[in-house]
């Protein structure tokens, strides 16, 4: 007789968590994309009609900048708020609410 495992709902969660990592690796590689196509055509179109003034960088820093917010973000490098900054302010708080709800019962 053969035992046939069903999954656990903690498998479907971690398989949920990972799907949307992907998803969100993917949406990064698509603004990645979008991002280089768009900024070698403004560099196209400033070298063709006005090569004096190079204005294609203005677009590249200010989207630039927005992309590498969304790969540190897609990629969990936040140094400063990321994921493990949040769960610790998160259990903070409950500590917190818990001492204080102890406190005065």
């Amino acid at each position: 007789m053969e035992l046939i495992m069903e999954p656990s709902n903690n498998d479907y969660e971690k398989y949920q968590k990972a799907h949307k990592q992907v998803q969100e690796i993917k949406g990064f590689y698509g603004h990645l994309l979008s991002f280089v196509i768009v900024i070698l055509f403004l560099l196209f179109i400033n070298l063709k009609y006005s090569p004096q003034y190079l204005w294609f960088f203005w677009p590249l820093l200010g989207w630039g900048i927005g992309l590498l917010f969304h790969g540190m973000r897609v990629f969990n490098y936040m140094p400063f708020f990321g994921k493990n900054w949040e769960e610790q302010k998160i259990k903070e708080f409950m500590d917190k609410e818990n001492k204080t709800k102890n406190k005065y019962q």
